[in-house]
């Protein structure tokens, strides 16, 4: 795949093939990418939790929330919850805010993801309390997202945004629709000499 195609196959995909597993040398993997991608002042405050096996991810599963745009939707059933997660976490005794940090480890797990065959699912809706105490993180690594990964068992598409809906929807036969934003309308070009960009 080249860049651009490894973008548009880059989706937030919800439903997985639970039963396919996903290895932890896999994970480690693209944690190994992740750690080797920019950092702000190069401090590198992001620890990693790798969960692979059904009792660990079961114990994380009811710690997320899936779908806000979905209301009638409960999140994956069983058979359809992700085979992999990998909880991203800032050191705190490194750095008190890891900045943007997690946001390009992030997409960097999940291009990397992508080019390896699975498919995933940022996650920043966590009950991250529960979760704490449910894998036993200690206090000084905060929860900053959760990365749910697997095989996927959907397909994504993306749409022509129509009158500034953002909202996601699934059609009759379950594929699931994302609309975006067309080129021009997130383009600004400078205007000098005055405090509005012009559009």
């Amino acid at each position: 795949m080249n860049m651009r195609e490894l973008v548009l196959k880059t989706r937030s995909y919800r439903r997985f093939h639970e039963h396919e597993p996903v290895s932890e040398a896999v994970l480690r993997e693209l944690v190994e990418l992740a750690r080797l991608s920019a950092s702000a002042g190069n401090k590198q405050p992001l620890k990693y939790l790798l969960s692979c096996d059904p009792e660990t991810n079961a114990r994380i599963f009811p710690h997320l929330r899936w779908a806000a745009y979905l209301p009638d939707w409960g999140g994956p059933r069983e058979g359809e919850r992700p085979a992999a997660y990998i909880v991203v976490l800032n050191d705190t005794t490194i750095a008190a805010s890891c900045g943007c940090d997690h946001g390009i480890a992030a997409q960097t797990i999940m291009l990397a993801a992508t080019e390896a065959g699975l498919g995933g699912c940022i996650l920043g809706a966590v009950d991250r309390d529960a979760l704490r105490r449910a894998l036993g993180i200690p206090g000084h690594l905060e929860i900053m997202l959760v990365l749910a990964l697997g095989k996927p068992r959907e397909i994504v598409m993306l749409e022509p945004m129509q009158d500034g809906d953002v909202r996601y929807w699934r059609d009759a036969a379950g594929h699931h629709h994302v609309p975006k934003r067309s080129l021009p309308e997130v383009l600004v070009r400078p205007n000098p000499g005055t405090s509005t960009p012009a559009v």
